[in-house]
């Protein structure tokens, strides 16, 4: 096993290493680490530390983030075709960007624009009507009715979206459709820092889930007749993957497919382990989104595509793939 996790850790150091070398521009590695030229002077340090590490981290966080969440969604639903988006988490931290880009424009908190505060705040609105809707079972949750919930509150949250870009003004609503695209434009650290702290609450979260999803995957009461307090781990997986999923649309935007293709993709690889998928799959997400934001940067250099529109072109055909492979 830790060879397994060992070998996808260091693929990620390898595409965290490469990725912020890589560019329309090149540059010197040793002449961005000099000390001999002031900051202000070295176009090549400006390059690495301002323009394209920020990307990196950012997208190997919301890549782990998006992941991780999926495989989550995925066993905690029973669907091999749950994602990040099912639950209404998605569309209500698009929501609240979409508020404080047509409503608060210049306002930011401690440096950090109010962009990635309103999006996390309207994840959490999300999070708190489908927690709402596990309360409210004393036996557990229902897939049922959360896959449902999730339909309708998406639905719901869709038709706010489409009212407010309505009632914006059109360059209002020219930012809303690129940030609805997904980006990693991070072109400073105080964002990844804000996202750091749900991401490691949600880790700490997943720590505690791999046994429980094993066996949740067989069904709640499979699980509880094996030992597993089957409400308190539906809820930490439900609260832990929704702080992911929000801290990463914050950062980057609604990056769709993550959360399908990388868990199918490692499971693969690995196996259904959680032990195995869940750390496996974090890892390959963070190196597989890094990869596509360097595709999104350089296909079209010096034009930058939104990562979000790479993602969708990979993982539309494998989403229809895994339909075809499921049906037959």
């Amino acid at each position: 096993m830790l060879v397994t996790i060992g070998a996808f850790g260091a693929l990620l150091v390898t595409v965290c290493m490469l990725a912020p070398l890589v560019g329309s521009t090149r540059i010197s590695l040793a002449r961005a680490f000099s000390q001999s030229v002031p900051f202000a002077d070295n176009v090549d340090a400006q390059i690495f530390f301002i323009a394209r590490l920020p990307r990196v981290v950012g997208a190997a966080l919301v890549g782990a983030g998006l992941a991780a969440a999926g495989v989550v969604f995925q066993a905690l639903l029973r669907n091999p075709l749950a994602a990040p988006e099912t639950l209404g988490v998605s569309i209500g931290a698009s929501v609240g960007a979409v508020v404080a880009i047509t409503f608060l424009p210049s306002f930011s908190i401690g440096g950090i624009s109010a962009v990635p505060v309103a999006s996390f705040t309207g994840s959490l609105g999300a999070l708190a009507i489908v927690y709402g809707l596990s309360a409210a079972r004393s036996r557990g949750m229902s897939s049922t009715v959360l896959l449902l919930g999730g339909v309708v509150l998406t639905s719901f949250l869709g038709a706010i979206l489409t009212l407010i870009q309505y009632l914006a003004d059109v360059s209002q609503t020219f930012r809303t459709v690129r940030w609805l695209m997904g980006s990693l434009d991070v072109g400073s650290y105080p964002p990844i820092v804000a996202a750091l702290v749900p991401l490691a609450c949600a880790a700490v979260g997943y720590a505690t889930l791999p046994r429980a999803l094993d066996l949740l995957s067989l069904g709640p009461e499979a699980a509880a007749a094996r030992g597993v307090d089957v409400v308190r781990a539906e809820r930490v997986a439900l609260v832990s993957a929704s702080l992911s999923t929000g801290a990463a649309v914050s950062l980057a935007g609604p990056i769709g497919f993550i959360g399908i293709v990388v868990p199918h993709l490692v499971r693969l690889m690995v196996g259904a382990d959680h032990r195995l998928v869940l750390p496996a799959s974090a890892l390959f997400g963070a190196a597989f989104l890094i990869g596509c934001d360097l595709i999104a940067r350089t296909a079209f250099a010096p034009l930058e595509l939104p990562v979000g529109i790479v993602t969708a072109m990979i993982g539309g055909p494998f989403f229809l793939w895994l339909l075809f492979r499921r049906s037959r």
